[in-house]
């Protein structure tokens, strides 16, 4: 596939969404959150006085982005700034680590991945489901450091991307946003050869798992912070890839623009930083 690159360069562009007929991510080492209009042209959204993970919207479409090392998340009201509106330190302990990505359900739920430090605890991460009143709870324990998430199109599923496994874990959603019926939805274990190590500490045959967006044909397009950016089938299969250009790796990936068509990857170096867009087409859009 071609790539292009679109925008400008940032120091560590990750978490991005199509929303409302732009590019919405995070500026993580910016402490920004941005958003691009189809031709790339940049606004600066928000700005927290520390990083900036996952960002989703609430029903009345109000932005919440979560702070990652604050453990909360933020909520930013038509024409205000950004203000509280859940903490999350009491739930993760005291254990080392951080919050990262976040998705938001059609109803207001929204679950937040809590990375507890894998080089202590590679499978104590949670996933925390915060109410639409702003009430949070545990929704899943035993993650190996919960990364991207997606919504299957009915609303009923959560697949997550565990970056210290091979693996994506599905969870089927009830009523009042609780999870429950873990189960796999796809394992790459052995399906690929050997990639670069990087920085990454995991053996070298194996791929880690990073942000990630569902296509309508129920296949996944993730970031393989190893290398690359690859298309998976239920089950785990790789059936295609976009390859960065040499020297960068892609940390997070989603699926947007007029048409749902345009898989926009967010690239760097494996010291996280000088990050870059890039865009290509794809033939499935967004589920």
């Amino acid at each position: 596939m071609t790539i292009t690159q679109f925008g400008v360069a940032g120091r560590f562009y990750e978490c991005p969404r199509w929303h409302d007929g732009r590019w919405w991510l995070s500026d993580m080492r910016d402490h920004a959150v941005l958003s691009f209009s189809a031709d790339g042209a940049r606004r600066e959204e928000a700005r927290l006085s520390g990083r900036a993970g996952g960002i989703g919207w609430l029903p009345d479409g109000d932005l919440l982005v979560v702070a990652m090392d604050e453990r909360q998340v933020l909520r930013r009201r038509a024409g205000g700034g950004l203000e509280p509106w859940a903490d999350l330190a009491a739930l993760c302990g005291d254990t080392a680590g951080f919050l990262n990505d976040m998705v938001v359900s059609a109803g207001g739920h929204a679950y937040v991945g809590f990375d507890a430090d894998y080089r202590l605890y590679p499978d104590r991460g949670l996933l925390i489901r915060v109410d639409p009143a702003g009430r949070a709870s545990v929704a899943a324990r035993d993650m190996a450091m919960p990364n991207g998430m997606m919504f299957t199109p009915d609303g009923r599923s959560l697949i997550v991307a565990e970056t210290m496994s091979t693996r994506f874990s599905q969870f089927s959603i009830a009523a009042d946003g609780t999870l429950g019926d873990r189960r796999i939805w796809g394992d790459l274990a052995g399906r690929i050869d050997r990639r670069p190590a990087g920085r990454m500490p995991l053996p070298a045959e194996r791929v880690a798992l990073d942000g990630c967006t569902l296509d309508a044909e129920g296949h996944i397009w993730v970031a393989d912070v190893r290398s690359t950016c690859l298309r998976v089938a239920p089950g785990g299969e790789i059936v295609d890839s976009v390859d960065l250009p040499d020297g960068l790796i892609a940390f997070a990936c989603a699926l947007g623009g007029a048409d749902g068509r345009t898989l926009l990857v967010c690239g760097a170096n494996d010291q996280r930083e000088a990050s870059r867009l890039f865009t290509t087409r794809v033939p499935v859009g967004a589920a």
